[in-house]
């Protein structure tokens, strides 16, 4: 139901998912205390305070409704709700309800009661009864238990009680940064930013590498790349992109490997970057946006061959997703609109007519001994460019990996 004319003082989030870790529980509520607050740093007059499985808002005059566009993109949330504060006394709450009620037209409502403090002198049924005899004999509003435009949920604590009219869903999962770090290869298609979403909704930070091949790819396909880690960046308060120029080694594949294995080759030149990228920021494992089948570099076989040359792990968010759920996901997130603007990028501009779609990887070693691919990995590597993307800021910071 709209909350546009109820005036709310707090905000209160429930963990979810997390809540059901046993030892590792404070290490998750700490991580999500900390991402909320850093989600939240533009509104400065925001207080924090955080119990085993509440958070709370304190809004200072912040407006609620801004809060919750930032508050709904951290991962670790289950749910939030708008809340007004008052003393865990039955008069008070029966004042504050009422209070509430009054601000707004003729609804149907009910009172759900939760006692967190046990030795609140009524029981949950109780405070119900009171709560809503009260709204009864001083409003024209009515009660419907099964259909209510109005769930006034009341959760009473030791110090205070928090009233709320609505939920909203939060993001779920874990909060970004408790299950390590992992490197993205951002391509700048559909797949690869949905993969990035579900690897930080998992708890993993991410940064990005991004191949790209002057002058075949052009300055708006690396601007494209970009503006999708500025989508990204929301979840996890900014994103690391390290922009690979990878011409001369793609163009040295084309030159010495069958035009059949040239996707293949390339795909093992790009793991053996991701995973020398990976080591150097302290990443546990490289992700990609790979399904099963969509194309010929995604066979079963396609994966083992390109896999030989790294010892690191492959997460494959995407792997059993058809297309059309990973389109859904990305309208959902805002990615897919920026995903097909028509810039190539790296893996398109070379497209073989044939590629293979069964290789081997004896016979891909054999192709890559006929030239020194080595010397070229070391020099993408060591010329990459680091770009900080943060998401509301059109301009990057640029730093020097190496």
């Amino acid at each position: 139901m709209p909350q546009d004319n109820f005036v709310y003082d707090h905000i209160l989030i429930r963990y979810g998912e997390l809540s059901t870790k046993g030892k590792n529980r404070k290490d998750f509520i700490k991580k999500l205390f900390n991402n909320v607050k850093n989600a939240l740093s533009g509104f400065p007059a925001l207080d924090y305070e955080k119990t085993h499985d509440r958070m709370y808002i304190h809004l200072n005059g912040e407006d609620p409704f801004q809060v919750k566009t930032y508050l709904e993109k951290v991962f670790g949330i289950s749910s939030f709700s708008f809340a007004i504060r008052c003393d865990s006394d039955i008069e008070a709450i029966k004042a504050t309800t009422l209070a509430l009620a009054e601000q707004d037209e003729q609804r149907t409502f009910k009172v759900a009661a939760r006692r967190s403090w046990k030795q609140f002198p009524m029981i949950s049924d109780e405070i119900n009864r009171a709560v809503a005899g009260n709204i009864l004999r001083n409003t024209a509003w009515k009660v419907n238990v099964k259909t209510p435009d109005v769930k006034i949920q009341i959760e009473v604590h030791e110090q205070d009680t928090y009233i709320m009219t609505d939920k909203y869903p939060g993001a779920g999962g874990y909060p970004v940064g408790v299950g390590g770090k992992a490197m993205v290869m951002l391509s700048g298609g559909i797949d690869s930013p949905i993969a990035s979403y579900l690897t930080m909704k998992r708890g993993v930070a991410i940064e990005c590498v991004h191949y790209a091949s002057p002058p075949y790819t052009s300055s708006q396909a690396r601007e494209k790349v970009l503006e999708l880690a500025r989508l990204l960046a929301p979840y996890q308060g900014h994103i690391m992109v390290h922009i690979v120029p990878f011409t001369d080694l793609q163009l040295a594949i084309y030159d010495h490997c069958d035009e059949s294995y040239a996707i293949t080759i390339m795909r093992r030149m790009m793991y053996r970057i991701a995973e020398r990228l990976a080591k150097k920021q302290n990443a546990l494992a490289i992700v990609n946006g790979e399904s099963i089948g969509q194309v010929a570099s995604q066979t079963l076989e396609s994966m083992q061959t390109i896999n030989d040359v790294t010892r690191m792990p492959i997460i494959r968010p995407l792997a059993c997703m058809d297309k059309v759920e990973i389109i859904d996901l990305a309208r959902k997130i805002g990615t897919y609109e920026t995903s097909i603007q028509p810039w190539e990028d790296c893996c398109t501009i070379f497209t073989p007519k044939n590629p293979v779609t069964k290789p081997t990887i004896r016979r891909a070693e054999w192709m890559e001994s006929h030239f020194d691919f080595e010397q070229l990995v070391d020099a993408c590597v060591e010329n990459c460019e680091s770009v900080l993307i943060y998401p509301d800021k059109k301009e990057e910071e640029t730093e020097d990996l190496f």
